[in-house]
């Protein structure tokens, strides 16, 4: 790294620690490494990409443009990690996507550089494209002998294998890096998934909440580790806990979290909740869909699209509904209308038109991103509609089919009987 400050450095690496953990402070240890030099290029550019993945990529463009201005005096690997920000701040994914991989090839273990497309929420991830989870795991294995145990490689293949249910290598690695990194949000996340994708809602709620208590509130995924907790709370009776937790850690106001998982948690959450048989306050929706207009009104990001869709037509808000309907964007843009459209249907209760334009999507809603936990709510919904449609035995072949571990003990959907869980 281009500096002559120990303490530069040391703050810089702090913040690429903080950053691949998902820790608090992440923004403050690459402004101390700027305090301390700055002519740090690579300080810069990491405090543009931190801004930008907290939600205020206004304020990246100074950061970037001084990273871009003193790269010319650092070395080779630093312009590569550099050009490959400066795309990814610029909303050029395909390309950021094309350099990081030719970066790797050289300098395969710069993890800072890798990190944007590991996860359900990296450019792979929202991608748009079908096959995009099996592409994930296909990137990372090449990797896993320049990174042996490191703790931050072994989270994003676990994160990989477990949303393609290789659960055996998910768990083997995801206990790799809680043995490296115990501190490390991601991997306490992902060992949260994997217990969600086996079923099991009592030891994956044990183990988060456990977890969770030294986890800051400024914490990067509190908002989303507390999501979890919310829906395990809400599935196994606890519905005080459930709404508890919503009020506090997840609903605008509440607990911090970056934009994308304020919406698309509380909006997932008050669905899940609403198919639950939960009475959900109408102004809480009103609250949703106001946020989900003031940062995702029609971003082009289809998963955050879905969740405003969601928060608009459940909130009555039939204006924004039908701009995304009438002029969706992104790599899955075509995807997106009939999804808004049978979310309309479903809060129109109109339940014949939401299996319609839903159900179909069903088999290419990996194209929407983010994890398989989180598109539950499309399989959630079609089998809430067809259950209210009075197909209450479609309704059990439907989710029984698609997610037989998910229902161990039972689905979280009112009106659909209990005995679903020795089908599954």
């Amino acid at each position: 790294m281009t500096t002559s400050s120990s303490a530069a450095r040391d703050a810089y690496v702090a913040g690429v620690d903080r950053l691949l953990s998902a820790d608090a402070r992440i923004e403050d240890a690459f402004r101390e490494a700027i305090a301390a030099d700055d002519g740090f290029a690579l300080a810069h550019i990491a405090l543009a990409r931190t801004l930008q993945v907290l939600g205020r990529g206004a304020e990246a463009k100074a950061p970037l443009e001084r990273a871009l201005v003193l790269a010319a005096g650092t070395t080779g690997r630093e312009q590569s990690h550099i050009a490959v920000f400066a795309r990814i701040l610029a909303g050029q994914g395909a390309a950021a996507i094309a350099l990081i991989l030719e970066h790797a090839r050289t300098w395969p273990r710069d993890a800072m550089v890798l990190a944007p497309i590991t996860g359900v929420f990296g450019l792979i991830g929202f991608s748009g494209k079908a096959g995009r989870e099996a592409e994930q795991l296909a990137v990372l294995q090449p990797f896993a002998s320049a990174y042996g145990d490191d703790w931050w490689f072994r989270t994003v293949l676990a994160f990989a294998e477990v949303e393609l249910h290789d659960f055996k290598n998910g768990l083997r690695n995801i206990e790799i890096a809680l043995r490296g990194n115990p501190r490390n949000a991601h991997a306490a996340h992902i060992r949260g998934h994997l217990h969600y994708e086996l079923g099991e809602r009592e030891e994956g709620l044990t183990f988060l909440k456990d977890w969770a208590k030294a986890y800051p509130r400024d914490g990067m995924l509190h908002c989303h580790v507390s999501w979890h907790q919310a829906i395990w709370s809400l599935e196994t009776g606890r519905r005080e806990d459930a709404w508890r937790i919503y009020a506090s850690d997840l609903r605008p106001g509440g607990s911090w979290g970056p934009p994308l998982n304020v919406l698309t948690d509380c909006a997932s959450f008050l669905a899940r909740a609403q198919m639950a048989g939960e009475e959900v306050d109408p102004d809480l929706w009103r609250a949703i869909s106001r946020y989900a207009g003031q940062w995702f009104p029609n971003s082009g990001m289809i998963f955050a699209d879905m969740h405003s869709a969601l928060a608009f037509a459940m909130a009555g808000d039939g204006g924004a509904l039908r701009s995304l309907i009438d002029n969706p964007k992104g790599p899955a843009a075509d995807i997106l209308a009939p999804i808004a459209r049978g979310l309309g249907a479903f809060a129109g209760r109109k339940w014949d038109e939401a299996i319609q334009e839903l159900q179909p999507v069903l088999a290419v809603h990996e194209r929407v991103g983010g994890s398989r936990a989180q598109r539950d709510l499309l399989e959630y919904a079609v089998t809430s509609a067809l259950l209210r449609n009075g197909q209450a035995d479609e309704a059990r072949r439907l989710i029984s089919t698609r997610r037989p571990r998910n229902g161990r003990g039972g689905f979280p959907l009112a009106g659909l009987t209990a005995d679903i869980a020795s089908q599954a």
